[in-house]
């Protein structure tokens, strides 16, 4: 089939579809004959999922494009700033049992010398590798309000609000980037005879046609799984988790805002603790295999009570999820794209699922198909990269469980030889002689690069590797670079604003400035 591909319709709304309308539109070029048209469909009765509420640094370059102001995603989003991730517990249970993953790399010299220095010490790796832990220790932003938008002395991403930043998403696409908002649902898909898609059937508008189809209908998958019939691969053979229990819980005003979000193990899965400004939001993952409904229940309602004194575990309401891991053998099949849950999930660690969506639209748009012609070759490439990313996650999220000694059959279980991928076990086995480098993550665009399996690797307690026979002979500057970084931590620790005090000044400011409008 030929033809120009100008007729652009999600299907679906939430995070995902809002997300993929206003980046298409966003970077349509307005000169085009005939002009590129973003249409998205939107059920008005399903709910989103609405919990995902961590993203990655990549968020920052995503709003730029779209041309949202980073003081409007944050007063919007009820955003907050996230600088890692704090694992509490996932080595042994114990006390003190703690270590980051911080999203600034560590300091730039060779992995190799890195860890010499490191053996030299008794500190965990992170703090010295990184400044950054001890920003988030004091619970303290990445910058300052004087800095340019997405501009930060660290790096950063954000914690959101679900609901609210796909509320500002589509009032975005709709209000500035003239995205077609059609609230209906679809009954059926309307099939060229190439076996293409022609047009979603709705109730209420009839046959919405188009060139190019997103599938962003979530677990429904009701384009690239109903119709497509593109099958699931599923990865429950190495992540176990498939349930998840979560809360939302106010906070007084002045509360401190983490700057990191918090996972804590249990005996049969983790918790994620992310703060917002108004809230946190907080859930148990786990198994059931190995927890019942009601003993994971038991265990976040313990956790709040210890987290947040004062708080009532009794009087919140609990919202359960039931989720497996699995990704689409296809993402892309003929003129249909699956965005979002539609294309797959893997459990919450280290929220990959937003990330995922940017990471699908920038490769849809770099190798945009201009004309139908070209759509199938583009739909083969951008399978066998995200087929690749969807791999490496898996790796790097088993990576948090394989490396834990604690003793309960969960976390036994995910020792298990027969349950890691042979490519991580191949380089677990490379990195008892050696730490995690470029050339053991070579790909142009990983999605975690060999730095975060470094945090992960000896944060764990994974002992570092012996000296090499040869080495860069750097050490002394090597050395000096690792005591400008503790400079540095001193330095951030008396120069930057609290979480709390950035976002509060930030709020006033919006509402002052809406006043003035108004008057």
């Amino acid at each position: 089939m030929t033809g120009d591909v100008r007729r652009i319709v999600v299907v679906g709304g939430g995070t995902a579809g809002w997300l993929s309308a206003c980046r298409i539109a966003a970077a349509a070029d307005p000169l085009a004959r005939p002009p590129i048209s973003v249409t998205l469909v939107e059920s008005p009765d399903v709910p989103t999922i609405g919990v995902g509420e961590g993203t990655w640094p990549t968020m920052r370059g995503t709003l730029a494009k779209i041309g949202i102001s980073e003081t409007e995603f944050l007063c919007a989003a009820d955003g907050a700033f996230k600088q890692g991730s704090r694992f509490d517990g996932w080595r042994t249970g114990g006390e003190g049992d703690r270590y980051y993953h911080p999203f600034t790399a560590p300091a730039e010299m060779s992995p190799h010398d890195l860890v010499a220095l490191w053996r030299q010490t008794e500190r965990p790796f992170a703090e010295v590798a990184s400044a950054q832990p001890h920003v988030c220790a004091h619970d303290l932003a990445p910058r300052h309000r004087t800095m340019p938008d997405y501009a930060g002395a660290l790096n950063y991403a954000y914690h959101l609000d679900a609901g609210k930043f796909a509320a500002l998403l589509r009032r975005t696409a709709t209000e500035r980037l003239g995205v077609s908002h059609v609230s209906d649902h679809v009954v059926g898909v309307e099939a060229a005879e190439d076996g293409d898609i022609a047009g979603i059937v709705t109730r209420q508008s009839g046959v919405i046609r188009g060139d190019l189809f997103l599938d962003c209908t979530g677990h429904a998958a009701l384009l690239i799984g109903g119709h497509a019939n593109v099958p699931l691969v599923d990865r429950t053979d190495v992540l176990f988790n498939d349930r998840a229990l979560a809360v939302q819980v106010p906070v007084e005003p002045g509360s401190p805002i983490a700057a990191q979000t918090n996972a804590t193990a249990h005996a049969a899965g983790w918790i994620w603790d992310i703060g917002l400004p108004s809230r946190r939001g907080i859930g148990c993952v786990y198994a059931s295999a190995f927890a019942s409904d009601q003993t994971a229940e038991q265990t976040l309602r313990g956790y709040l009570r210890q987290a947040m004194p004062g708080t009532d575990p009794g009087g919140l309401p609990i919202r359960r999820l039931a989720f497996r891991s699995a990704h689409r053998e296809r993402f892309w099949h003929r003129n249909c794209l699956a965005i979002g849950l539609s294309a797959g999930f893997l459990e919450p660690l280290e929220a990959s699922a937003i990330v995922l969506v940017e990471l699908s639209l920038d490769a849809l748009l770099d190798g945009f198909p201009a004309d139908r012609s070209a759509m199938d070759l583009h739909a083969r490439r951008f399978n066998a990269l995200f087929r690749y990313r969807w791999d490496r996650i898996v790796d790097f999220l088993k990576l948090h469980y394989v490396l834990s000694s604690r003793k309960e059959p969960y976390w036994r279980a995910h020792r298990e030889q027969a349950t890691i991928p042979e490519r991580l076990q191949e380089l677990l086995a490379l990195w008892r002689t050696q730490p995690p480098t470029f050339a053991d993550l070579p790909h142009a665009h990983e999605v975690f690069p060999a730095a975060s399996y470094q945090y992960v690797l000896y944060g764990m307690g994974a002992l570092p590797p012996p000296a090499l026979p040869v080495g860069s002979g750097r050490l002394d500057a090597g050395a000096a670079s690792l005591n400008q970084i503790e400079q540095r931590a001193r330095t951030f620790a008396a120069s930057l604003p609290t979480n709390r005090t950035y976002l509060d000044a930030l709020h006033a400011s919006e509402t002052a400035s809406e006043r003035t409008l108004h008057v």
